[in-house]
């Protein structure tokens, strides 16, 4: 069996995906890796430059699969793609907009093997001026609304950046680069398809925890990421795309009154520096 299957999904991110496989040639030095590229209808001939890159690679010590969806499938289903056909121990979700640093992998994997109860691991991702990214969150409940919009505690309810060089304990961590241990996908399995895109990662590290298993953030692992270049969306699609997530993640009735706790927290809070 392979170590780790690295599934990516592409979508008119050709160079970026290009320089991601590339970051993750070396990789095959210290693991058995396959990875697995799902392409998303891409229209800026994606699929055809991995091929060729498919061609030059073959003396590395990984394989490389490619899947060519006809249409725009979504984060959650081609990522399933992707996990279905993985021959991994391991599988590592990765956006198509990072870069692996060498040995990060294997460091994800080896801090897993050692972590009896590790459902997910992260690792430190990284602006490209090399500037820390924040990458973990607090589940979105509505005490961490009130906690962040109306009493100012940062972090709360947003992403946030766990201070010092070991590794943490975190609710929720952002999909970039997200190792699910075989204990996850046996207890928890594929994502969930409702989600076209965002919030499956909440909605993943959430079920994790629900089965006994935990969710780690690992800063000695690094991976550079272009944040938000994968997206590849108008403003008013992703918005349109967030607020149907949030409804499906939180249902509608939470969904209202966390929006609320927000607005109201805000309004407050700009009321107070105004009065100051």
């Amino acid at each position: 069996m392979l170590d780790v299957s690295i599934v990516i999904i592409s979508f008119n991110t050709r160079d970026l995906t290009l320089k991601c496989i590339k970051s993750l040639l070396d990789e095959g030095s210290f693991l058995k890796i396959e990875i697995i590229i799902v392409d998303n209808a891409s229209s800026d001939y994606s699929v055809e430059e991995i091929q060729k890159l498919k061609l030059k690679i073959k003396n590395y010590k990984l394989k490389l699969k490619v899947i060519e969806n006809k249409v725009n499938l979504g984060f959650s289903i081609a990522n399933n793609q992707g996990i279905k056909i993985a021959k991994g121990n391991y599988i590592l979700l990765l956006n198509s907009d990072t870069i692996v640093k060498k040995g990060s992998i294997a460091k994800l994997v080896q801090f897993a093997e050692n972590t009896s109860d590790a459902g997910v691991v992260g690792p430190k991702l990284l602006n490209t001026d090399g500037s820390p990214q924040p990458s973990c969150f607090n589940f979105p409940t509505l005490r961490a609304g009130l906690k962040e919009f109306w009493f100012g505690k940062k972090g709360a309810f947003g992403k946030y950046l766990p201070e010092g060089s070991e590794f943490f304990q975190v609710d929720a961590l952002v999909m970039a680069a997200f190792l699910i241990t075989p204990k996850a996908l046996k207890k928890v399995g594929l994502l969930n398809e409702r989600y076209f895109m965002y919030f499956e990662d909440f909605d993943y590290c959430r079920k994790v925890w629900q089965k006994d298993l935990k969710v780690y953030y690992l800063p000695k692992a690094e991976v550079i990421h272009y944040h938000g270049a994968s997206g590849n969306r108008k403003e008013d699609q992703q918005r349109k795309r967030l607020i149907a997530s949030s409804k499906i993640y939180h249902g509608l009735f939470k969904y209202y009154l966390v929006n609320f706790i927000i607005w109201s927290g805000q309004k407050w809070q700009n009321f107070i520096k105004n009065h100051k």
